[in-house]
C-alpha cells in the first residue's frame, strides 16, 4: 500500500501516474483489518484468530483456491454501513495510488444468497461513491456482476431485483470461476441489459480458452474483455480485438497469484502493447493479490522493463477504455500529458 501522507517517503516521492481503474472487485478490497472490525460489528466469528493468520491464508493455487476465501470472509458484509465503509476504505487507497476515475464490480448474487437485500448492497455501495469526487476526487461507475458458476435463472433473477436501483449502476459484467461456464450460457441477461440502456463487460481468457473471449464479444456483445490475456493464442482473435480496439483489463499481480502465469517477468503484456491491443493495467482483488492499482504498475515497470513513455500509454489506455463522457475523458488525458511535465 502506499505511503501515507504524513509519512516522510509521501513528501518526497513523485506522484503517482493519473489512471483509471476497470477491473476492481469491490469484496477483493477487504482488508482483513476491516474484515475483523466488520466481523466484531456485526457478531461474526471468522475461522482466523488474528489478521496475521488470516492473511497468511492469502496464498492460492488457482482461481476457485481464491474463490473458497473470497466468499467465506464475505460472512462479514451484512449492513448498508457495511458496504459503505468497505468502498470508502478502498476509496481512500485508490487516492493515494493515483487513481482518478473506478469502474467497480460487485457481486450481487454473493450477498443475497446470504439474506442481505440486493438493495442493501446496492446503497451502500452508492452512498459512499456519490461522494467520492468530493471526498477523494474520484469519479466512479458502478458494475452488478453475475456469478458464471451459478445459473443464467439466477443471474436473470438477480437483474429483474435490480431493476428499481438501475438508475445507480452503468453496465453488467461476468465474473467467479471461468472454466466450464461459457459466456454464451448468459446470453439471456446480457440481452435485457443491452435493452436497459446499459454497458456489458464480462471476464474472459483468463483461465478460460479463447473461445470464451469470442463468446463474449458474439453472444454477449461486451463492450469490454476482463483479464484476456489468453488472447494471444488466437492471431485471428487478436486481429480482431486491435481492428475494433476492445479494451483488455490486465491485472497483472492477480494473474500471478492465481498462477495464469508463473512469473511477472513472463506476463505478456509487452506483446500484448506490441501487437496493438488496448491494454490496460488493474488490481482485481488487491487486498489478496498484493497490490493497489499504482503497485501493479510499479510491478510491471520492474518486472518486465517498461519505460515511462509505455507506462503513460497504459494510464492513456485505462481512460480511453473507460465508460466516461468524451468531456471528462478529455481531462483526465490532460492530466496524464502534464504528469512530470
Amino acid at each position: 500500500m502506499a505511503s501515507s501522507p504524513s509519512s516522510p517517503s509521501a513528501a518526497t516521492a513523485p506522484a503517482p501516474l493519473p489512471k483509471a481503474e476497470l477491473h476492481l472487485h469491490i469484496e477483493g478490497t477487504l482488508e482483513p483489518e476491516l474484515a475483523f472490525a466488520l466481523a466484531a460489528r456485526n457478531g461474526v466469528t471468522l475461522p482466523y484468530a488474528t489478521e496475521d493468520e488470516l492473511r497468511r491464508a492469502y496464498s492460492f493455487t488457482d482461481l476457485q483456491s481464491f474463490l473458497n476465501l473470497y466468499y467465506a470472509l464475505m460472512a462479514v458484509l451484512r449492513t448498508e454501513d457495511d458496504f459503505a465503509d468497505l468502498a470508502h476504505a478502498y476509496l481512500a487507497r485508490a487516492r493515494e495510488q493515483g487513481v482518478r476515475h473506478a469502474e467497480i464490480f460487485f457481486d450481487p448474487q454473493a450477498h443475497t444468497a446470504r439474506g442481505v437485500p440486493i438493495g442493501t448492497v446496492i446503497d451502500g455501495l452508492a452512498r459512499a461513491l456519490d461522494g467520492a469526487p468530493e471526498t477523494y476526487g474520484i469519479s466512479t461507475r458502478l458494475i452488478m456482476c453475475f456469478l458464471r458458476d451459478e445459473s443464467a435463472e439466477s443471474a436473470l433473477a438477480t437483474f429483474e431485483a435490480a431493476r428499481p436501483h438501475l438508475d445507480k449502476i452503468t453496465a453488467v459484467g461476468l465474473d467467479s470461476a471461468e472454466v466450464g461456464h461459457p459466456p454464451s450460457k448468459f446470453a439471456e441477461v446480457f440481452a435485457l441489459a443491452r435493452e436497459a440502456g446499459l454497458k456489458c463487460v464480462a471476464h474472459a481468457g483468463e483461465e478460460g480458452p479463447p473461445a470464451y473471449v469470442w463468446e463474449a464479444l458474439d453472444v454477449l456483445g461486451v463492450d469490454r474483455i476482463d483479464h484476456g490475456v489468453r488472447s494471444l493464442e488466437d492471431e485471428r482473435l487478436v486481429a480482431r480485438l486491435v481492428a475494433d480496439q476492445v479494451p483488455l483489463t490486465v491485472c497483472p499481480l492477480s494473474n500471478v497469484r492465481l498462477r495464469v502465469i508463473d512469473d511477472l517477468a513472463d506476463h505478456p503484456l509487452p506483446a500484448m502493447l506490441d501487437a496493438g491491443l488496448l491494454v490496460t493495467v488493474n488490481s482485481d482483488d488487491p487486498a489478496y493479490f498484493g497490490g493497489y492499482a499504482d503497485d501493479n504498475f510499479t510491478a510491471v515497470r520492474d518486472a518486465l522493463g517498461l519505460d515511462p513513455e509505455t507506462l503513460r500509454t497504459l494510464a492513456r489506455n485505462s481512460f480511453q477504455a473507460s465508460f466516461l463522457d468524451e468531456a471528462d475523458r478529455a481531462a483526465y488525458l490532460r492530466e496524464v500529458d502534464a504528469h512530470g511535465a
